[in-house]
């Protein structure tokens, strides 16, 4: 076995000024293990004894199959320190949670399946939840202080002086994600004894045997621990009330992919998280991968033993021609927090053309289309898993195409979702890298396709045009004063 180390130091040391290179030094190291090319090479057909590859044909129809290569197999140390099975779901804070909820329900396509408000007795905070196959989004607003009684709150953990202070520094933003673990007071024990900064103790809800607690995240983002009686509905929280919804509202995206959150340093965000959760490292990023020649970033993914919770954490560089962009979001979002959330699609062009519908009616707007040579240089890269067709109808939509030793990535980018440029959605559909486990259940590998490393530039270079067309609106309006 073969170890690669890509220090992010040197990496840091391409982007970073003179002056900074010194502070760099001590920075983390990411390690890719490659097992060497030999009887022992594990390839997507010899992973493990428990799982078999499952031809892409039958899992991704409409895209051809990528020809068969020794592929490399990400070294996973399943070094959790409680057990983590999958993201639960994700809350925002919000000022309004009505017409917060009804904007993501119309841009999304996420019917609303669940209400906590006045008239389900809840008289501390309005909360509605959203959901569209796995994927649950959680609007919360608090009622007026004067009238509210805290204990029917439908979540233990809200208080309307955290809520006032987060949103008055953050605008609409994400306060909790939320993972389904074991015991949230087991995970919620270990991880203050390793380290993590409580925020909320364990607390049973309604039901008596729902239990959740939290721990500092980022910022003034928490980790939630959410663990359930099981059942269906686990995914309902008791408090809520399902609603019948006969609007059939279904865009095809399925589940919540990664959470990505912007630091001001990367190490000590990253250790911290990686110390209490034991979450590993994915090394996908070198100094060539991300930014451009004006500005850029330095990056770290964060999986658990499943590699279905995915936590990637951004910091700025600094010293290049312009400010990078995870700084412009540092001082809008007055600190760290979540930059932007990745939600899987089953079909990325039947979602893009809906969430396209919308985007002049109340939906979302996107980053602006990449060049025509990119669509042109893509047949070259993809071609063996995109028809000419779908590479156009790449193109009509703006889906950018990357792909790793595994599997390939299509994705596309929203614009801010709200008044502030911060946080935006990701909308992606990953191909390839499906298995069978040994009771016989089709799953997809963790992160398969990558993160879009080739698409970072492009990515980049349309959030720099973005940011000079606000520049130049300030300009032009200071000029006028």
């Amino acid at each position: 076995m073969t170890s690669i180390h890509l220090s992010l130091s040197s990496f840091l040391s391409l982007n970073a000024p003179p002056r900074r290179r010194h502070h760099h030094q001590r920075r983390l190291t990411l390690t890719l293990k490659l097992e060497a090319s030999s009887s022992s090479t594990q390839t997507m057909g010899q992973e493990s004894a428990a799982t078999t590859a499952v031809e892409p044909a039958v899992v991704h129809r409409g895209f051809k199959p990528a020809a068969r290569k020794n592929l490399v197999v990400r070294t996973n140390p399943k070094s959790d320190h409680f057990p983590v099975h999958r993201f639960h779901h994700v809350e925002f804070w919000c000022g309004d949670a009505t017409n917060a909820a009804r904007r993501f329900s119309w841009g999304l396509g996420m019917p609303l399946a669940a209400k906590s408000d006045l008239s389900t007795g809840n008289s501390a905070h309005a909360s509605y939840l959203l959901r569209s196959g796995e994927l649950s989004f959680l609007f919360t607003a608090p009622y007026s202080p004067s009238i509210a009684d805290p204990s029917s709150a439908s979540i233990p953990t809200f208080s309307p002086s955290a809520h006032l202070a987060f949103t008055s520094s953050h605008g609409l933003a994400v306060r909790a994600v939320a993972i389904q673990v074991d015991s949230a007071s087991s995970a919620y024990a270990a991880s203050v004894a390793r380290g993590a900064i409580p925020v909320s103790p364990p607390a049973l809800l309604s039901d008596g045997k729902t239990a959740i607690a939290e721990v500092h995240l980022y910022g003034d983002s928490v980790l939630r621990y959410i663990s359930t009686a099981g059942g269906a509905n686990e995914w309902l929280l008791p408090g809520f009330e399902p609603v019948l919804n006969d609007q059939e509202l279904d865009y095809g995206i399925r589940r919540l992919d990664h959470a990505v959150g912007n630091v001001p340093k990367l190490e000590p965000a990253a250790e911290y998280l990686k110390k209490f959760t034991g979450f590993h490292e994915f090394a996908e990023f070198t100094a060539a991968d991300v930014g451009t020649a004006e500005s850029g970033l330095n990056s770290v993914v964060l999986a658990n033993n499943n590699e279905n919770v995915l936590f990637p954490l951004n910091e700025p560089v600094f010293g290049m021609k312009r400010k990078s962009q995870i700084q412009t979001y540092l001082e809008h979002n007055e600190g760290a927090g979540v930059q932007h959330l990745a939600l899987v699609s089953e079909d990325i062009f039947k979602t893009l053309r809906e969430m396209r519908k919308r985007s002049s009616v109340g939906g979302f707007d996107f980053m602006p289309l990449p060049p025509p040579t990119y669509y042109r240089n893509l047949k070259s890269r993809a071609g063996d898993v995109l028809s000419d067709e779908q590479i156009e109808e790449c193109e009509r939509l703006g889906i950018l195409v990357d792909r790793d030793d595994q599997g390939t990535l299509l994705q596309i980018f929203t614009k801010p979702v709200g008044d502030r440029p911060t946080i935006f959605i990701e909308i992606i559909q990953r191909i390839g890298c499906m298995m069978k486990d040994e009771e016989g259940k089709i799953y997809q590998k963790g992160a398969c396709g990558g993160f879009g490393k080739g698409n970072f530039s492009e990515l980049f270079r349309s959030i720099e045009e973005y940011e000079k067309m606000l520049e130049a609106k300030m300009g032009t309006r200071a000029a006028a004063t």
